[in-house]
């Protein structure tokens, strides 16, 4: 099963996530928000994998991050969606970004 590490704060992880229930794509979400114990299992991973480097040096969190069952990381949850043949069925409407610089999470 695919595990998601997001924030409801996040737009993306939003969409990522409405967008995996629509398709009926089994997952489990681990929301970093909701405790210390979620954001530091979180952090292992973002400061210990390649797949997040750019996100380190522009100074992005890194989510919606996804495991996928053989254990690699993806913060692509649109191709997730491709590589199983399923389109992006929801977007959320946006005024603006959550990134600092204005240009995302």
């Amino acid at each position: 099963m695919l595990k998601i590490y997001g924030s409801g704060l996040c737009p993306d992880c939003r969409e990522c996530e409405k967008n995996f229930t629509h398709h009926g794509i089994e997952y489990s979400y681990i929301d970093i928000n909701e405790s210390m114990r979620n954001l530091k299992e979180f952090l292992r991973l973002r400061d210990a994998l390649p797949v997040f480097d750019p996100c380190r040096e522009q100074g992005s969190v890194g989510i919606p991050a996804i495991v996928l069952e053989d254990g690699g990381v993806t913060l692509d949850w649109e191709g997730v969606l491709a590589s199983m043949g399923l389109p992006v069925m929801y977007r959320e409407k946006r005024p603006d970004f959550c990134g600092m610089d204005g240009k995302g999470c």
